[in-house]
């Protein structure tokens, strides 16, 4: 007998890919009782889930991503008290710097329910950002719904947590191979399962091609980077800039948004030419999340392009009214994104579902899109 022939497990759900869409998925499959075994190529979570910013942008969604995100929300919150990793529900600070920035946080604020979206004073937003005097803030408003973890600790907490649950099997350094349903074939022997779920994000294209295609799948790379945070700054919610603004649906789909993106792209065309989200948040140990830029292709070259990440290191210090940043590291993030969909959820082979956030918002509706999917497979 071979190694693929053998039977490495049996369970009810096999998840493939130990993300943060998979790990959402196994934590479902457990709260419904259902047995699980994970398997994952790596010997832990290397990919997006651990390569943003840790933001669950919650407030800035709309409709169906809104309904989904609230649902992970209160998800992402019970876990992080089981699972004990680190979460503040600080909300977002939607910083400022302009009157159509101003315009569209103003039109935004009407539309919600009161205190969903607090706006704030010029000095109430420099004093959250212990800005210094170079700020240019003009307002903001405070985003309440929204929360943030610490990406690089709250995957692994999750999947540790799920470890440790009666009925769950991890096999690190494990290749899904193929399935019909019922076994799953991997690089260490068969794995029996009445249900494979397959969580392997922009690289759906290695294993299911056509659905790819069918759906126009590409990679998206981003440029990143970890800075001290200046003078020891403290900063509690997620921070959105004007870029932010021209990324999220509740903010795009405003009246205002018109306006924003026709000066922005007027005062700061290099902002749109690298299609940038200037945002940041903070880990627990104090240095600040900073970023980011925007590529898509169907393979994504690994160069980063020092011109995209010295204009993003800029825009952030100018956000804090500062000079320079000090950068404590640089790297690449990669996602999968579609033009026609946010998010992907098929059943490419009987029995073997897929699926993949094919936009930005991956931490935000992780668990939510997880309680959906097994409301639709029954």
């Amino acid at each position: 007998m071979t190694s693929h022939d053998r039977v490495l497990a049996e369970s009810d759900v096999l998840i493939v890919g130990a993300g943060i869409i998979g790990l959402a998925h196994a934590a479902e499959a457990v709260r419904r009782g259902h047995t699980v075994t994970v398997i994952d190529r790596d010997s832990r979570a290397v990919g997006a889930s651990v390569r943003n910013f840790g933001h669950c942008c919650v407030t800035a969604q709309s409709n169906d991503l809104l309904d989904l995100a609230l649902l992970a929300r209160e998800r992402w919150l019970h876990y992080s008290d089981v699972a004990g990793f680190f979460s503040v529900s600080a909300g977002a600070l939607a910083v400022a710097r302009s009157a159509e920035e101003l315009a569209v946080l103003d039109e935004l604020s009407g539309q919600r329910e009161t205190g969903q979206v607090r706006l704030l004073t010029a000095t109430s937003v420099n004093d959250r950002l212990s800005a210094g005097a170079g700020s240019s803030v003009v307002g903001g408003a405070l985003l309440r719904d929204d929360l943030r973890v610490d990406p690089r600790e709250a995957v692994g907490a999750l999947a540790a947590w799920l470890e440790a649950q009666p009925g769950v099997r991890f096999f690190w350094r494990t290749s899904y191979l193929g399935g019909d349903g019922e076994s799953a074939a991997t690089s260490r022997g068969k794995v029996r399962a009445a249900r494979t779920i397959v969580c392997v994000g922009h690289d759906l294209d290695y294993l299911f091609p056509a659905l790819a295609e069918e759906h126009e799948v590409l990679r998206c790379g981003l440029q990143m980077a970890r800075v001290e945070a200046p003078h020891g700054t403290r900063i509690g919610p997620a921070v959105l800039t004007g870029t932010s603004m021209l990324r999220y649906p509740a903010f795009t789909e405003t009246d205002a948004s018109a306006a924003l993106r026709s000066r922005i792209a007027a005062d700061d065309p290099d902002l749109i030419d690298i299609d940038a989200n200037v945002m940041f948040t903070q880990r627990p140990d104090g240095s600040l999340l900073v970023g980011d830029s925007h590529r898509y292709d169907l393979t994504m070259d690994p160069f980063q392009r020092e011109s995209t990440s010295e204009l993003l290191l800029r825009r952030v210090a100018q956000v804090l009214g500062v000079e320079s940043l000090r950068i404590v590291e640089r790297w690449q993030g990669v996602y999968a994104s579609s033009p026609q969909h946010p998010y992907l959820l098929a059943e490419p082979v009987p029995g073997v579902a897929v699926a993949s956030v094919t936009s930005g918002v991956g931490m935000t509706i992780s668990f939510g899109l997880a309680l959906r999917h097994f409301d639709t497979l029954g």
